[in-house]
């Protein structure tokens, strides 16, 4: 019995081994801040985020599960949770009765407006500000590279977010000075 595995240069293994330690490590520490600043886990952020960057607000549950990676179970459970708080409420969707929307309440918009400046400064802390400008480019194309294998149909809404020709996210127009805390919609 031969063993044919294309086994990891020292060099390799070496950048794969820093790689595991981020994706252990970069979760737990965002969640930290997230459940200690806003009472959310990362996924509930990156739930209400989702929803807080759409027309209306609203996202049917299929297209939520998809833009945030989770199961429709998993997902059906955190909505659960963030609707006991106010923060979602569902519906039948208008356009298909056999299907439910969920849509981010004025309290949920409230909250990802108070919790997006301590979240965007931990993102920065622990990842961004680590890095010069052509590391932070280099990280986009890796990871672009890295989710063309994980996701080759695109259904992770991070392959595609945010577009070149999208009104600016309430982060970046915080950055620019043209946030309103309104959701993008309603902003020109």
């Amino acid at each position: 019995m031969t063993d044919d595995t294309p086994w990891l240069s020292r060099e390799q293994l070496r950048a794969w081994m820093k790689l595991v330690a981020v994706m252990e490590l970069l979760p737990a520490a965002l969640d930290q801040q997230l459940q200690r600043d806003a009472d959310l886990t990362h996924f509930d952020y990156m739930v209400i985020a989702m929803l807080s960057e759409t027309e209306g607000r609203t996202l049917r549950m299929s297209a939520l599960a998809s833009a945030t990676n989770a199961s429709l179970p998993r997902l059906s459970h955190v909505v659960s949770r963030l609707e006991k708080r106010g923060l979602v409420s569902r519906c039948t969707s208008s356009e298909d009765r056999r299907a439910t929307d969920v849509r981010l309440t004025d309290a949920g918009q409230a909250l990802i407006v108070d919790a997006a400046p301590d979240h965007v400064r931990t993102a920065r802390r622990f990842v961004i500000d680590a890095l010069d400008d052509t590391q932070v480019a280099a990280l986009d194309d890796i990871t672009r590279a890295l989710l063309t294998r994980l996701d080759p149909e695109g259904r992770f809404a991070a392959v595609t977010y945010p577009r070149d020709d999208d009104v600016p996210a309430i982060c970046e127009a915080r950055l620019t000075g043209t946030a309103d805390d309104q959701p993008p919609a309603a902003r020109s």
